[in-house]
């Protein structure tokens, strides 16, 4: 089950991909929001971070106008590695290295056809492990200082 989430900065772009995982058969669950009305993207970041952490999702993906803003809030709960990802690349990496566990993307800055190609590199490459798996306990230990 993925979760996803956005703001009204996203919200096209959140139906979109919402749409796009349903037509290959992947579950997600919504955490809003659930139209272009101007919101908070913290709560809706939280939300979907909140179900990732939880095991309730095994990964998220969360939309705002630029990317930046809803990322720091999912990265705020927990158990979160959010990447903003505008990229292919990105999104490989981000995965392969740091073992992210949730995908921020900009509704404003990307377009649909990119944002597909980026979700589904983010979805099918697994953690290397090793060194980066290491790194990736450093990362979450800063959590518990």
């Amino acid at each position: 089950m993925i979760a996803i989430a956005s703001d009204h900065g996203g919200y096209q772009l959140k139906e979109h991909i919402k749409a796009y995982l349903a037509a290959k058969g992947i579950p997600c669950q919504d955490f809003g929001t659930d139209s272009a009305e101007r919101c908070d993207y913290p709560f809706f970041g939280k939300a979907a971070a909140q179900a990732v952490a939880s095991g309730q999702c095994e990964r998220g993906i969360v939309i705002c106008t630029t990317g930046i803003g809803i990322s720091i809030a999912a990265n705020k709960v927990k158990g979160i590695r959010c990447a903003l990802c505008g990229d292919v690349l990105t999104a490989e990496l981000c995965r392969r290295h740091n073992d992210a566990n949730m995908l921020a993307m900009g509704g404003g800055i990307i377009g649909p056809g990119t944002a597909e190609r980026i979700v589904d590199v983010f979805l099918a490459t697994q953690p290397e492990g090793g060194r980066h798996a290491r790194r990736v306990g450093l990362l979450m230990d800063i959590e518990t200082e």
